[in-house]
């Protein structure tokens, strides 16, 4: 028994819509890895910044960024 096309495309996007909460689940505990790392930094004082070879401007810059802006690397 085949399905109709319509029930078809809606199973279809039901199994995406799946998939993709699926790889949020997934991917929450690095982001909010991500999220406590960048308030970390904002924590440090000058000389520990400029140790690391970061201004406060550019701290400033990387707390800003939104918890989805992650590394290209932790999309993988």
């Amino acid at each position: 028994m085949e399905l109709p096309l319509s029930s078809f495309t809606q199973a279809r996007s039901a199994h995406r819509t799946t998939r993709g909460f699926g790889r949020v689940i997934s991917a929450l505990p690095r982001l909010l890895a991500l999220r406590r790392q960048r308030q970390r930094l904002l924590a440090l004082d000058g000389h520990l910044l400029q140790d690391i070879g970061l201004t406060r401007d550019m701290a400033l810059a990387e707390a800003a960024r939104p918890i989805w802006d992650a590394p290209a690397h932790w999309q993988g």
